[in-house]
């Protein structure tokens, strides 16, 4: 090429290059004047003026005082009894900056804020690499938020997630950086972040894990609680104190990074042991454990939150858990600090006899392990049949220990052996063209599992075989019905631990990967009494503010999951469960109950799950570490606590019977002829254990 054309060449790319900028400007000219027009006439310049303008009020407002004030929430029950008080103990334990170790502030400067002296309240860089994030990921991933924007969002703001109060507190933070100082501010902060456990501020945090005041910790120890607020419930010192630890580490790194403590400091601090000594506390029932779950979860699902079960990767649960704990964590803080006024479904007086009931028939058993907790242990809820909404919620037997103990009624998984059989195996089939009537073949397979005793006696009714808890029965069944049909009643109650692994015919006698609660068989047992109309448990009715302003409130929506006339059969076949069955001998007098037992191998775990018109009562009996207890089976331990309550919660009570079913053959409901050569129903028999 000549170097006249070079030249040539040179200028048109030249050319080319230029008007390329100039039209990416004019583009750009373009979009500023759209979103300008958009912003202004759209009405969001107002909007914002009126945020910033709020925020300027809000800000000047305060004092000192704004920042050491919490509001008690208060928790009733069913009667208007008041069963527990919230408060924070922030006031109590507000610290001055002068009396806050130097090495908290400067932990926290490394690990959320860096910029925290140089910024006027807000990082734009950081907010610009949030965003950036949050575009690539799909979804939040950095926060964005300065130390100050934090303390905005916990003093001033609620959680709310749009974008309105993330303007606002942007606003917000600014104002304060033009009133308090940078070292006012920080005092502010480290005196209202929530550290778990209902513990707001670092000295509360201090006493309530190390029993100390925060002067009195070593470097490692300060990390380690400077380590929770960013996610209190999945840092949680308690419950997972390996990912406190990881974090603690990180903010070690950290610091030394920012050269505020040496190499050598960092690995010292790294290698020390942590250990909790955390103070003694009145004893704190099971009632308000799960109230609090419940009344965070209601104010989780006011937020929107989308509550799964389900996943189709690790990746999206992950996702899902990280989402969850955050949210969970913002709504548990606020139980502390609005004045919230909880109305539940609890009943106090039921409580009492449902506790008694537990701990009396389990007296004899007096073992302990090393944490002096009672090795054998039940758990048992009680559901209001005509409401929906639970009664009395027992999650272990009662002892005089510190703190907030296991809630195994709902916190706790175990399997369910036979009793699950009704809810993924004989209801979905009588909406399948079978009755109680309907002849059925127990008879071993090479692939089912065997009966008790080995025995199996060829053609019998439906009915018999619930009566006497056959698994072949069972078994065959559900691999006609099919394990995902079976399951997905399981799923449409909103049982929370179904694995994929449980697609299999075990599952028919109760053999789960990780097992149901006690909660849940009892909500889906008064689903059966409900004509097959499922109501979601909880015990929280409304939940006001200090004003009596109501906030949220339940309305227990029915979703049927079972067709009625199924679950009436499945009830009148439950009933002679307790007449002449597994069950014989747990009969409530002359009030009409209905119920299940489950025993699983090697009676690791035994329940009875029952109900009237009234009341359904789960009970779970077994030890925490599963092994054998001889003796137990649906109907010993656990029928027995189940009889000895609900005889009492009865009592005065009308009797009333259950609803009869339609049976479509012109059979007489409830009478049941058997066929020629086979076992006389009512005969009794003993327990079948499950798988």
């Amino acid at each position: 090429m000549s170097e006249k054309k070079k030249q040539k060449h040179k200028k048109k790319k030249k050319y080319r290059v230029f008007w390329f900028f100039a039209k990416l400007q004019i583009l750009l000219v373009i979009l500023v004047g759209v979103a300008l027009s958009w912003y202004y006439f759209g009405g969001y310049a107002q909007t914002v003026s009126k945020l910033q303008q709020e925020a300027k009020e809000l800000v000047r407002a305060s004092d000192e005082s704004t920042f050491r004030s919490v509001e008690t929430s208060l928790v009733y029950d069913a009667n208007g009894s008041l069963v527990s008080t919230l408060k924070g103990e922030k006031d109590v334990y507000y610290l001055e900056y002068d009396n806050i170790p130097a090495y908290v502030p400067a932990a926290m400067v490394s690990i959320e804020d860096k910029k925290f002296y140089s910024h006027n309240g807000i990082d734009i860089k950081a907010i610009m690499r949030a965003a950036k994030a949050m575009i690539q990921n799909g979804k939040v991933t950095q926060g964005g938020s300065t130390i100050t924007q934090q303390l905005a969002r916990n003093i001033f703001l609620n959680q709310d997630v749009k974008w309105e109060r993330k303007i606002e507190e942007m606003f917000i933070a600014v104002e304060l950086e033009k009133i308090y100082s940078k070292n006012k501010i920080m005092e502010f902060y480290l005196n209202n972040i929530y550290f778990g456990n209902g513990y707001y501020g670092i000295q509360a945090a201090s006493k309530g894990y190390f029993n100390k005041d925060v002067d009195s910790l070593d470097l490692s120890q300060v990390a380690f609680l400077c380590a929770i607020p960013n996610n209190p419930t999945l840092y949680d010192p308690v419950q997972r104190p390996e990912n406190t630890l990881k974090r603690r580490n990180r903010i070690l790194n950290q610091m030394k990074s920012d050269g505020k403590i040496k190499e050598e400091t960092c690995e010292e601090a790294k290698e020390e042991e942590i250990v909790l000594e955390r103070p003694q506390k009145a004893k704190s029932d099971y009632v308000e454990t799960y109230t609090y779950n419940c009344a965070i979860r209601e104010l989780m699902k006011q937020q929107g939150f989308e509550f799964q079960t389900e996943f189709d990767s690790e990746k999206e649960r992950s996702a899902y858990e990280e989402e969850y704990d955050l949210l969970y964590s913002e709504c548990q803080k606020s139980l502390y600090t609005k004045g919230y006024r909880i109305y539940t479904s609890i009943d106090l007086g039921m409580q009492q006899l449902l506790q008694g009931a537990v701990d009396n028939g389990l007296g004899e058993f007096t073992e302990q392990n090393e944490e002096g907790i009672f090795t054998l242990q039940a758990s048992a809820v009680c559901v209001d049949n005509h409401s929906g909404y639970v009664k009395a919620i027992v999650g272990g037997r009662n002892q005089d220990l510190p703190g907030y103990t296991l809630n195994r009624a709902y916190q706790s998984f175990r399997q369910p052996g036979s009793a699950i059989k009704p809810l993924i195996v004989y209801t979905p089939v009588l909406e399948r063209n079978y009755t109680p009537d309907s002849v059925v073949e127990d008879v071993k397979t090479e692939e089912g599992p065997a009966n008790a005793g080995g025995g199996y006696e060829g053609n019998i009714s439906l009915r018999y075989a619930v009566q006497t808890s056959k698994n072949t029965v069972a078994w065959n069944l559900l691999e006609e019905l099919t394990p995902e049909v079976g399951l997905s009643y399981l799923k449409e109650m909103k049982f929370s631990r179904l694995d994929k692994q449980d697609v299999r015919p075990t599952s028919a006698l109760g053999g789960f990967t990780n097992g149901v609660s006690a909660v849940e068989m009892a909500s889906a047992y008064a689903t059966l009494e409900n004509d097959g109309m499922f109501r979601e448990p909880t015990c929280i009715m409304k939940i006001t503010d200090a004003q009596e302003n109501v906030i949220l409130e339940t309305d227990n929506q029915e979703k049927e999951v079972y067709k009625t006339n199924a679950a009436r059969m499945m009830t009148d076949m439950l009933v002679s469960v307790v007449q002449s069955g597994t069950g014989r001998g747990l009969a409530l007098g002359n009030m009409p109950c209905a119920g299940k037992t489950g025993t699983t191998n090697d009676n690791k775990d035994g329940w009875f799950v029952g109900y009237t018109d009234y009341f359904t009562t789960s009970v779970w009996v077994g030890y925490d570490m599963p092994k054998e207890l001889p003796g137990l089976s649906g109907a010993s331990y656990p029928g027995n606590i189940w009889k000895t309550f609900m005889e009492q919660i009865h009592t005065g009570l009308k009797p009333v019977n259950f609803l009869p079913y339609i049976d479509e053959n012109n059979f007489d409901y409830n009478v049941v002829t058997p066929e020629e050569g086979m076992p006389q129903e009512g005969t009794p028999v003993e327990e079948v254990p499950g798988q």
